[in-house]
């Protein structure tokens, strides 16, 4: 005896696809199955997290910004990076990013001149308690770092 396990199928009900469309059908269809694939499985997908912690710019950022407004107020064009810190006893600790390679004393004094008469007079940098500043070369190497606390 024979078990039939699924009814007869009717050729002539079913309604007639015209292959141009078929081809169409085939990819909703498919699409909607991948779709409701992914969307079944419970538990498995990653909760969803804010992407971004913090409203403050990086560091490097700010740096590379301020360096920019000290340009466009006539700063030296080759210090590219300015970056303010809180120091000790409330002096305030300032890194120079320079694209000079050398350590020369006049350079140096030239630059921390420049840069300092700008952060007081437009970036409201307060010297009362002195300041440190440390100015990195090209290459990353320390050329200069200054004390000037009283």
């Amino acid at each position: 005896m024979r078990i039939r396990t699924s009814p007869p199928v009717d050729d002539r009900a079913a309604p007639r696809v015209p292959a141009g469309r078929l081809a169409g059908l085939s990819l909703i269809v498919g699409c909607a199955l991948l779709l409701t694939a992914c969307t079944e499985r419970e538990g498995t997908a990653a909760p969803v997290r804010p992407t971004v912690t913090s409203t403050a710019a990086p560091s490097a950022a700010l740096a590379l910004a301020l360096a920019d407004r000290y340009h466009r107020a006539g700063g030296d064009e080759s210090v590219y990076a300015i970056q303010r810190e809180a120091g000790p006893d409330e002096a305030p600790l300032l890194i120079l990013r320079t694209t000079h390679t050398d350590s020369g004393h006049a350079l140096f004094e030239q630059q921390r001149d420049s840069v300092l008469s700008y952060l007081t007079r437009s970036e409201q940098l307060s010297t009362s308690e002195g300041y440190l500043m440390d100015v990195f070369g090209a290459h990353g190497a320390l050329l200069h770092r200054w004390d000037a606390r009283s």
